[in-house]
This record gives structure tokens, C-alpha cells and sequence, in this order.
């Protein structure tokens, strides 16, 4: 059939992979939100923030509701958050969110991706220090100004604003998620996404050759079921 339809058919696979990659760990933020808060995400804001995650990633309704039925059985498996810090190759700061219904396989299986790829895997506390933890959260513009949103949300804990093409990002403090989540929610204005992320408080620059490196042990890292996030600090 043609390189053309090789190249769009291997395109494809790798969209669909991605997607049930990102539907695993939406389906695992939502276990976790119910067994900590209950199935209800009108008293329960870190799963409204789940849910407003799975729509963002097209997940469909059906799927979100089985993962929060399957989850409010007694009988389904706790997962667990559990973090990793390291060092990649060329003293790279790797921390890895991940969520587990077996830590022995986790631990086992991130400390051989390092292993594997010239890194090292660290203790508590060995790297978490060079990243500063925040909260984020993506609207629609609209009819926003981001301006004035900016000087509403202050108050709350808003430190940047900024528009990306048609949305409005909002960054602050990971301790000022809910109060933000509340500002916003109070307004009407709805949140297409949510979440996490820790920024570098340094980037290192490395060469193409010692970059890639880097991004093969990221890769394997990433492709772990268990691995919710991957944070770094190379630039």
C-alpha cells in the first residue's frame, strides 16, 4: 500500500497508544480521588479536577464513570502516589510521580530503567530541592480579559497568567490548588484542565549527543504503567 500509508498507519498507532496511555493515568487519578474523597464530584474537588482532565483528553463519559464505580468497590486494589528521584546521565534531576497497587514492582521497575541507562536512582529528599512545586489550571478565553482575571485571582494565589492561542493558563503555588480551583468555580468559569508540575529552579544545557542519553532513559520511564509524571531539569 505504500510508504504514505506505513507512515499514517504507524502515526495513528502511536496517537491511540498515547491516548490509552493518558486514559490509564486519568483512570488511576480518579481511584485515587475516590477512595480519598468519595464518588461525588460536587463535595469531592480533587475529583472534579479528574474529571475535568478526562474531558480535556476526549476521554469518553462512560469510561469515567466505570473508573468511578469500579473504584468506589470496596474490593478494587488502593493505588498508592508514590515518588522517585535520580539522576539520568550528565547529572540530570529526574523526579517520577507514580501511582501503584504494588510498590515492590514499581520500586523494582523504575530502579532498572536507571540502572539500565547509566542513571541512579536517589533517596527521599536527594533531588525534590532543585524544583519548585505548582498548580495550573487551563481555561477558555473567551470573552476573558487576563488582565483583570490576573488581579481577581491574586487574592487566591494566581502568580502568572498568560494566553496560550485560544486558552488562558493560570500558574500558582501547589499549595494554593484548591483556593483557585474555588475562585475560578465561583465565577462559572470552567476548568478544561488541571494539575501539577515541578519546574527546575536551574535548567542544565546539554549536547545533542548527551540529550539523547537523557531521553532514552525518560522514555522507558514514561512508557511504566505506574509512572503518573517525569520532571527534569535539563534544558
Amino acid at each position: 500500500m505504500g510508504r504514505a500509508f506505513e507512515f499514517r498507519k504507524e502515526r495513528k498507532f502511536k496517537r491511540w497508544s498515547k491516548m490509552a496511555k493518558a486514559f490509564t493515568r486519568i483512570g488511576k487519578a480518579i481511584a485515587i480521588a475516590v477512595k480519598e474523597g468519595g464518588p461525588d464530584p460536587e463535595t469531592n474537588a480533587k475529583l472534579r479536577a479528574a474529571i475535568q482532565n478526562a474531558k480535556d483528553a476526549n476521554m469518553p463519559k462512560d469510561n469515567v464513570e466505570r473508573a468511578i464505580k469500579k473504584a468506589s468497590d470496596k474490593d478494587t486494589a488502593n493505588y498508592k502516589e508514590a515518588l522517585f528521584e535520580g539522576y539520568a546521565p550528565h547529572g540530570i534531576a529526574v523526579v517520577v510521580e507514580t501511582a501503584t497497587d504494588n510498590n515492590n514492582r514499581t520500586v523494582a521497575n523504575v530502579r532498572s530503567y536507571f540502572n539500565k541507562c547509566n542513571g541512579s536512582l536517589g533517596t527521599s529528599g536527594s533531588v525534590t530541592f532543585m524544583f519548585e512545586r505548582q498548580c495550573h489550571f487551563k481555561i477558555a478565553k473567551g470573552e476573558l480579559d487576563p488582565e483583570e482575571l490576573e488581579l481577581e485571582l491574586i487574592d487566591f494565589g494566581a502568580e502568572e497568567v498568560f494566553v496560550e492561542e485560544e486558552n488562558i493558563l493560570i500558574y500558582g503555588a501547589f499549595e494554593d490548588f484548591g483556593s483557585l480551583q474555588a475562585a475560578l468555580e465561583k465565577q462559572g468559569i470552567e476548568i478544561l484542565s488541571s494539575g501539577f508540575e515541578r519546574i527546575p529552579n536551574v535548567t542544565k544545557e546539554l549536547t545533542a549527543e548527551q540529550q539523547a542519553d537523557v531521553e532514552k532513559l525518560l522514555e522507558k520511564i514514561e512508557e511504566d504503567d505506574d509512572v503518573l509524571n517525569v520532571f527534569h531539569n535539563m534544558k
